[in-house]
């Protein structure tokens, strides 16, 4: 008699290659996260793959008792409670590096966006109107005269800080961590304080521990310069959303591009809608084809575990 299948549900989406890979090789269950049969569900499930919207906490592992591993198909692990799976037994395992380069493309679209105003031409002008343009286009500063501060040197800091010298940026940056010279891709590290004041563009790159939340709030943006560009792609909670709509009133050169948020999807009362220097995207940064796709390959370490082998890419708990 042949070997039972595990059973894995899968809650967002994958990419379809690495689906049908791994439903070769298990008894594949798509159901969304909002999905009320999802819970009748979870007691077959030997592994989970989620992605951004899916709440693994302590109350779904109690509805999923033979609950091997839980993937999620992405970088961050915000979303799953890593202490209550360790304490289960569960193995947590992600794919990590699979969006830098989309990430790191999204910061400096972001970064050019508010630093070259540009309008495409989709009929003949006349003299007048083509000077009128050419005269109204100008950018008053070009990259090579910019100070680029990273919060987080990270993978996608480290990267970031590469194509930022590339462009011939000043390169500052404040982690946690001693980070070694040959890592730094000539960035400069510097404190918190000297980072917020002296950065024209400020990327954040930080990771979702506790700590991390509200990290810039009314005090931090107090010392920025009033015509910073503000750019979060790494975690909605990161920045006061109230605080930073008030420092954008009261700063008309400032920008923010924002492409994370608290909640997702924010409401109607969202401090920084109607704001004509608040620029926000639904969390697209790490959404490229290429992308997508290595983030599903997190499907491959889900059969290593189910097999009883070693993962490749597990996630630990942290000790904050």
């Amino acid at each position: 008699m042949s070997q039972t299948r595990p059973t894995v549900i899968q809650t967002e989406h994958l990419d379809a290659a690495a689906a049908a890979w791994l439903d070769e090789r298990v008894n594949l269950l798509v159901c969304r996260y909002d999905d009320p049969h999802l819970d009748s569900m979870l007691d077959q499930a030997d592994g989970l793959i989620v992605r951004t919207y899916t709440q693994v906490d302590a109350a779904l592992l109690d509805r999923a008792p033979r609950l091997k591993v839980v993937a999620r198909a992405g970088v961050g692990v915000d979303n799953i409670d890593l202490k209550a799976c360790a304490g289960r037994g569960i193995v947590v395992v992600n794919a990590p590096d699979a969006n830098t380069e989309a990430v790191v493309e999204y910061v400096f679209a972001a970064t050019l966006d508010g630093l070259r105003p540009r309008e495409w031409l989709g009929q003949a002008v006349d003299g007048a109107r083509w000077r009128e343009l050419r005269d109204g286009l100008e950018a008053e500063k070009q990259l090579d005269e910019l100070t680029l501060g990273i919060l987080g040197l990270g993978r996608i800091g480290k990267r970031v800080a590469e194509v930022g010298r590339a462009f011939g940026m000043r390169v500052i940056y404040n982690d946690l961590l001693n980070i070694p010279e040959p890592m730094r891709h000539g960035a400069d590290p510097v404190d918190r304080i000297t980072l917020l004041r002296e950065s024209d563009v400020f990327t954040i790159h930080v990771d979702g521990r506790p700590g991390n939340r509200r990290l810039i709030s009314a005090s931090e943006l107090a010392l920025m310069r009033d015509a910073v560009t503000i750019i979060n792609s790494s975690r909605g909670f990161v920045i006061d959303a109230a605080a930073l709509g008030l420092f954008l009133q009261a700063n008309a050169k400032a920008q923010a591009r924002l492409d994370v948020h608290e909640p997702e999807p924010f409401g109607a009362d969202y401090p920084l809608l109607g704001l004509p220097n608040a620029h926000l995207s639904p969390h697209i940064a790490g959404r490229t084809h290429s992308a997508m796709a290595r983030m599903s390959d997190v499907v491959h370490d889900v059969w290593r575990v189910l097999q009883g082998h070693e993962a490749k890419y597990p996630v630990l708990p942290c000790n904050e």
